[in-house]
């Protein structure tokens, strides 16, 4: 178990953080630029010194500030990916990964390379400079390196944002399978949440230097703590007023016009949250049908293929974003301009006190 506890004055920034994970699972610590995620690496590897704060890692005390405990960077056991990997640019690739284990002879230090590097498919590449090899392939090694120590933990600093978007996906499920099978507790930072989604066994949403909520994707999407987690996460958040209902929902005036329904309860200003996916289109002049209780007419505004899917930018009142299928969109004929009603279900509707 990796476990963090840190408080700390950076500036006119405080950071007050707890965090634990596991062996063999991943930690994915989420949020937006400046709000201290690589802070928290940084005080893990002992490169950062909190004012309070205790580190440690199954049996091992890296840090205790009460106790007077501040092991060095170099005595921590923890491997660290950065986030543009620093390979040196003078070796070669199966010598990044040696490097590390500068107390064994030359000959087992290239074995133990060339054994990593193998299992990350990239054993071909073992003589080849950093600067020869794509994107994926200096993350691959940048991982390689990291375990050759066999570290109790795993940092990771924005693994995939040096990355394009083609290579990203791809390298992003293989460091997900490397992450699982590497034994040891991964703690990662980022500020996309698609990509701790990807990655993390649970994801921890941080802003301002404290952790808002801590859960899996699925209790995050179903229930935020806050605008801002719902936000974060990819939901779509409207605001209004909200007043109970004699039909037993809960009804939402919408700030700026239209009216939503909700069944969970609610008195007074509300934030509401939707996932886009949850949002269906329909042509302006379709009657309407089905069980679904929310109906706002919508102009489209971006279509933005997003993997399989299709997400539609659309101008109402308050913005909305949808995400259809390809068939879908094409059936539609969406194209900006165009007008539409955005459908959802009272059950798919969430509400946050403001």
């Amino acid at each position: 178990m990796l476990r963090v506890e840190a408080r700390a004055r950076l500036g006119a920034f405080a950071l007050d953080v707890v965090l634990e994970t596991p062996a063999g699972r991943c930690l994915a610590l989420a949020g937006p630029s400046g709000a201290g995620k690589t802070s928290v690496l940084r005080i893990v590897a002992g490169l950062l010194d909190p004012r309070h704060g205790r580190v440690s890692c199954g049996d091992e005390v890296w840090l205790d500030t009460a106790a007077g405990i501040d092991v060095p960077p170099e005595r921590r056991r923890c491997g660290y990916v950065f986030q543009e990997y620093a390979l040196f640019p003078h070796l070669r690739a199966w010598q990044n990964v040696a490097y590390p284990l500068h107390d064994l002879p030359r000959r087992e230090r290239r074995r133990r390379a060339l054994e990593l590097l193998d299992r990350f498919g990239v054993a071909h590449l073992a003589d080849a400079r950093p600067r020869t090899l794509s994107g994926g392939e200096r993350q691959r090694v940048s991982v390689a390196r990291a375990l050759a120590r066999r570290p109790a933990a795993l940092l990771l600093d924005e693994p995939l944002s040096a990355l394009d978007a083609r290579t990203r996906a791809s390298a992003g499920r293989e460091l997900a399978a490397v992450l699982r099978d590497s034994g040891v507790p991964a703690l990662l930072v980022t500020h996309d949440f698609t990509e701790a989604a990807l990655l993390g066994d649970r994801v921890g949403v941080i802003d301002g230097g404290r952790v808002v909520q801590v859960g899996t994707v699925a209790e995050l999407a179903a229930a935020p703590a806050s605008t801002f987690v719902a936000d974060f996460t990819g939901a779509v958040v409207l605001t209004g007023i909200a007043r109970p209902g004699p039909d037993g929902l809960t009804h939402v005036a919408l700030d700026g016009g239209g009216d939503v329904a909700s069944t969970e309860p609610g008195d007074g200003p509300v934030a509401v949250s939707v996932h886009p996916w949850e949002i269906v289109l329909t042509p302006a002049d379709t009657p309407r049908s089905g069980s679904a209780q929310n109906h706002i007419p919508v102009e489209v505004t971006s279509i933005t293929a997003v993997g399989n899917r299709i997400r539609v930018g659309l101008a109402a009142p308050q913005p909305l974003t949808a995400e259809i299928t390809d068939a879908s969109a094409r059936q539609l004929a969406l194209e900006p301009g165009a007008r539409a009603v955005a459908t959802w279900k009272a059950t798919a509707t969430r509400l946050l006190s403001r």
